[in-house]
């Protein structure tokens, strides 16, 4: 069993006599696969106070002398690609193709946000008065704290980290007690490979949320917190930190609706909705969780939809052509159980799935079958609710205005889909539906180049491209007068 440390001013924290762990479970087997440290308020404030004596002087270093770190991690990454993605099935079995996806993705995004070194700038402003200039600078934020869901890991953490680092912050990044094993193998990788990053700059410490995760995020230390995680989560950051005004990013849950109108290519739409579902045991945020479908092509969708469900193969993460593993734990496995017998209960019909599954191979793994529900009434649960699993709702809609009040009637609005070949359904489904984004006859998977936002409860601000460098950075306006 692998024993991980704590990565705290560049370097990996010894364990304390009286040390508490954290024990990981590979959720495919059951096995215990690693422990890491059960971090307390002083590893927080130790990290704290880290980063924050190292951001002057990361600050005053040039843009490209810190982009260079970033290439350094791409290729460190790349160095381990087959390692590390190893470690991401061990830890929450996501199967191998898609781990190697989330790996290689991760290095790209270093080199991505690497290159914006000498791309990003301020703005000079026209003045009131022609003997006056007014300059707008960007500057650094400060500390940030970090804190990083389980399902994607490693990419998430990347993505707080190649931003906040680049323009002159520096980082504390608490992983998912869940999923820690990959980043802190990272931290491993740094400390061995890029042991001339200045101390503190990066700092990795995991911990309890409730402990060591409220003192990163209400402490006079931290400048801005970013979280990837639950609406919950996201609310108690927002109390924690509010004494001191500190800055929140927060991209929190998704439902999901997809509208599939009635010239759409169905079998586009069913493939895209499927694979958008089933995506690591439907535990995506931004994925497919609800389907709208115009009713005069409704009973040929279900019908193909239903048969392609139906049809996903899951099992041993390693293993070949599997789509889907296990549940991240038994806990979300008895979530979605719940949330499917109420459905059914309430009057929805299950026509496939609708129960835990045993993995074919060796009955091992919290699994849940590709589930497909009808009859579900707007206003349930299972329509309003994340259910973070592989199971979606397939609703009727009559008319354009009517697919897009469906969609728009939610508490989220982190992403939607269209399915049409009408150029001017697409153009007016792009203006009205009130979520960041909108993927039109595709999956649901964003680019690192645009920006991953949400609207309602969906969260505040947001991450990928200019726009989610800009997250880390605040404005100094000077007023020069001749």
């Amino acid at each position: 069993m692998k024993t991980y440390q704590q990565f705290i001013n560049g370097a990996l924290v010894p364990a304390r006599p009286n040390q508490e762990w954290i024990e990981v479970e590979n959720p495919y087997t059951g096995q215990i696969v690693s422990r890491v440290p059960k971090g307390d308020d002083a590893d927080a404030l130790a990290a704290l106070d880290a980063a924050k004596k190292a951001q002057p002087a990361w600050a005053a270093k040039s843009a490209p002398e810190r982009a260079g770190f970033l290439k350094r991690f791409a290729a460190l990454i790349r160095e381990h690609r087959v390692e590390l993605a190893k470690i991401l099935v061990e830890e929450q079995a996501k199967i191998l193709p898609l781990a190697q996806v989330e790996i290689d993705f991760t290095a790209d995004y270093f080199d991505y946000y690497a290159g914006w070194a000498r791309v990003y700038e301020g703005e000079i402003i026209n003045s009131d008065d022609p003997n006056e200039n007014i300059f707008l600078f960007r500057q650094p934020i400060g500390v940030v704290a970090g804190i990083c869901p389980w399902n994607f890991p490693f990419f998430v953490m990347a993505r707080k980290v190649a931003p906040a680092l680049l323009t002159g912050c520096t980082i504390v990044v608490k992983p998912s007690s869940n999923t820690p094993n990959t980043t802190f193998a990272f931290a491993n990788l740094v400390a061995q490979h890029v042991a001339d990053l200045p101390k503190g700059v990066l700092n990795i410490v995991s911990g309890a949320g409730r402990t060591l995760g409220n003192t990163l995020v209400s402490s006079p230390l931290t400048d801005m917190v970013t979280l990837t995680g639950s609406v919950e989560a996201g609310q108690e950051i927002i109390r924690a930190s509010a004494a001191n005004v500190t800055k929140v990013s927060l991209e929190l849950g998704g439902k999901a609706p997809a509208l599939v109108f009635p010239d759409a290519d169905l079998d586009l739409a069913v493939t895209s909705i499927v694979n958008s579902r089933v995506i690591f045991s439907g535990q995506v945020c931004n994925c497919a969780e609800r389907a709208y479908v115009h009713k005069s092509v409704f009973d040929e969708f279900v019908a193909k939809f239903t048969a392609a469900m139906k049809a996903v193969p899951f099992g041993d993460p390693f293993g070949e052509g599997i789509v889907y593993s296990s549940q991240i734990d038994r806990v979300q496995q008895e979530r979605i159980d719940a949330l499917v017998g109420r459905a059914k209960a309430a009057g929805g019909e299950i026509v496939t799935g609708g129960k835990k599954a045993v993995c074919p191979k060796n009955g091992t793994g919290y699994f849940y079958e590709p589930t497909v529900i009808l009859g579900a009434k707007q206003d349930s649960e299972i329509v309003q609710k994340e259910t973070f699993g592989p199971i979606i709702p397939v609703l009727p809609f009559s008319d354009y205005d009517e697919a897009i009040a469906l969609a728009n009637d939610s508490d989220f609005g982190l992403t939607s889909s269209v399915y049409t070949k009408n150029v001017s359904t697409t153009l007016r489904a792009i203006k009205d539906l009130k979520f960041g984004e909108t993927y039109v006859n595709r999956h649901n998977f964003e680019g690192m180049q645009g920006f991953h936002a949400g609207w309602r409860k969906s969260g505040i601000g947001g991450a990928d491209g200019k726009h989610g460098m800009l997250e880390y950075l605040q404005t100094h306006v000077a007023y020069v007068k001749m």
